[in-house]
């Protein structure tokens, strides 16, 4: 038995020297990125045309989509009937009273006049008959509030044509100018919302996915296309503590494609720890457990020899 147990601890130990001598040494594997990119719509319509396909790479300013907004629409018929009324009050505040209301305002006055200078005679025969004890306490006071209301609406008249002669006050005048400004800035506050019903590329990228398609509802902030930048390769490497010593910021490495056998090389732009598990890019990376964990960011020094490479595509630090 235990000549059987010496010689199956001798085929394990040389087996496993056998796969230690079998497995190359190749490097540290790690991964080909680039950098992503989202345009969104700014307002919420539903997609009329998409003037792209996946795939296919665009230039900043190249129209991507058209929405249907009528909402906007309506308000910018509401915010141009504003700024119409708005611009109107504001000009009529300083021209100030028209020539009829000026005439209008002139004969009112006449006519309150002589009804004063009525009320104010009959105000004085009754306040002497009053005296003279010739006239009731009642018939006094009804004379008397008959001259005083006369009085007041010809106060008051003369005050009119005093304000329309004199023009506008500039407190009106101010008020009725900020209120067209006011729906001056609500209709061109509509105007750029309609102008966004164009989903217009702000930089370059080449198209990996289109969210919706033709017909349905995009909504404000939803990213509708996707894609990555271009020339904007880099690398992601997965080293162990025990390892990581060989690389430093600045260091220029070699690394070679794991299809096409393209080699190429680059510089390490950047070494931090990766706290989660999931954020190893690297298969089955060989370290101990009580290791930390670092991510190497490597930038090509030739990115258009590189821009071919497949996102996620397979790459060796030599």
């Amino acid at each position: 038995m235990k000549i059987l147990f010496k010689i199956f601890t001798l085929t394990a130990s040389l087996t496993l020297v056998a796969c230690n001598e079998q497995k190359p040494q190749q490097g540290f594997e790690g991964k080909t990125k680039k950098e992503v990119i989202s345009f969104s719509p700014k307002v919420t319509g539903r997609i009329l045309d998409i003037y792209v396909e996946e795939g296919q790479n665009v230039k900043t300013g190249d129209t991507l989509a058209k929405l249907d907004v009528p909402e906007v629409s309506a308000k910018i018929a509401q915010a141009k009937g504003a700024t119409a009324a708005a611009n109107a009050q504001a000009q009529l505040a300083k021209n100030g009273a028209s020539a009829d209301q000026l005439r209008q305002l002139k004969a009112k006055q006449k006519g309150l006049k002589e009804q004063y200078d009525f009320a104010s005679k009959s105000y004085n025969r009754a306040r002497n008959m009053f005296r003279d004890s010739l006239m009731s306490p009642q018939n006094y006071d009804e004379v008397f509030a008959k001259y005083q209301g006369a009085k007041a609406q010809l106060d008051a008249v003369n005050a009119e044509l005093h304000e329309v002669e004199k023009g506008t006050r500039f407190e009106k005048i101010n008020m009725a100018e900020g209120q067209a400004s006011q729906a001056m800035g609500a209709l061109q506050e509509a105007n750029v919302a309609y102008s966004e019903r164009y989903v217009i590329a702000t930089n370059d990228m080449e198209i990996e996915t289109i969210s919706l398609h033709k017909g349905e509802l995009a909504t404000a902030g939803y990213a509708l296309f996707n894609g990555y930048v271009p020339n904007s390769t880099y690398f992601r490497f997965t080293i162990p503590e025990s390892k990581i010593s060989k690389y430093q910021k600045g260091m220029t490495v070699q690394m070679k494609s794991t299809y096409g056998n393209l080699e190429f090389s680059g510089k390490i732009v950047s070494i931090k720890q990766l706290t989660k598990y999931a954020d190893i890019t690297t298969a089955f990376p060989d370290y101990n457990p009580e290791d930390a964990v670092y991510e190497v960011k490597v930038i090509p020094a030739d990115p258009s020899k590189t821009a071919s490479l497949l996102v996620n595509a397979s790459v060796v630090l030599q």
